[in-house]
Parts: C-alpha cells; structure tokens; sequence
C-alpha cells in the first residue's frame, strides 16, 4: 500500500517527474502524458459517479476508478519490471461483460449518436472522449514498445463501455439522438 507523509517533494521543479521504476523523466514525455490522460478519465469518472443516480452503475465506476489506478500503475513500471502491478486479461473481461450487460438493453443503432441527452449521459459521452484521448496516448507510447498491450486492450473496452452507457443512460437509447447526415445544410 501507498503511504503518502509529505505531499510536495521539489522534485519536479525543474520538469521531471519519476516514474515507478525510479527513473527521472520529462513531464511532457509520452509516457507522462499517457499517465495524465488515464488520470484526468479517472478523476471525470468521479463527476459522472456525483451525477448519476444508479446504484449498479455507480458501483461498476467505482470498481473501474480502481482499475484506473491499477492501469496508471502498469504505465509508469517498464514492462520488464519483474512484480509492477499490472492490468489483468480479467479485468478487460469484466469490461466486456459490462458491454454485453447494458448493450443487451439497448435499441440497435441505426446511426451515429450525437453526444448529449440527460445531464449524467453528456457527462458519460464527455469521459468516453477522453478514455480516447488516453487510449490514443497509450498506443503512442506502446508503439515504442514501453507498455503493456494489455493497457491498451482496457482503455479500448472501457471507451466502447462509456459509449453503451451513455445511451443505458438515455432511456436505454430510446431518447438517443441520432446523426442526420447533411442536416445543417438542409
């Protein structure tokens, strides 16, 4: 377990930031800015757990706000790291599973869905862009071949999930609100 005494170490001062593993990097590095982005999905997953109103589905935010950490833990310990915690395959499994659950409900999708609808859904479709944003910064860094694929495989799961429960959301995707192609031009 993490036991944190002082909260400012002068450390960073000057632009680097260490990682797990001890070693010193930029705080604008790839790998640092994979980490921000796995964090800032994390801390916009705790707006969408202050705004919606469903037990289960706060529950299963709460259970991926671990994951998160478990992920920004994977991130900064260089894969050859011999015992760094890591995302699990069971992990991506339950995410899966979670898809299959709340997708089961849903309406087919004729279109593409306009963000939006009730206030916790927008909020829901905000997060899923950023899950991307961190997805996209993780593949970054896995193109150099610094992280788990695994990383990667969780934020891929954990957007298209966002994405289901954005419309769960929304009346179960009755009250979705479909892409009309063209329609400013109408």
């Amino acid at each position: 377990m993490v036991q944190l005494t002082r909260i400012y170490t002068k450390g960073g001062d000057k632009g680097k930031t260490s990682l797990g593993s001890g070693q010193r990097v930029m705080k604008c590095s790839e790998i640092i800015q994979a980490i921000g982005d796995v964090d800032e999905t994390n801390s916009y997953i705790g707006i969408v757990r202050y705004h919606c109103k469903n037990s289960e589905i706060d529950q299963a935010l709460t259970q991926i706000q671990n994951d998160l950490f478990d992920l920004g833990a994977d991130l900064c310990m260089p894969e050859n790291q011999e015992n760094a915690l890591r995302i699990m395959a069971s992990q991506v499994d339950w995410l899966e599973n979670k898809i299959d659950l709340y997708n089961a409900e849903l309406s087919d999708l004729k279109s593409f869905v306009l963000p939006g609808g009730n206030e916790v859904a927008a909020h829901v479709y905000v997060v899923r862009a950023i899950c991307r944003r961190a997805e996209r910064s993780a593949v970054a860094v896995q193109e150099k071949g610094g992280i788990s694929p695994l990383a990667v495989k969780y934020l891929n799961r954990l957007s298209d999930l966002l994405f289901v429960l954005g419309r769960y959301l929304n009346d179960k995707g009755k009250t979705d609100v479909l892409w009309q192609p063209g329609a400013s031009q109408k």
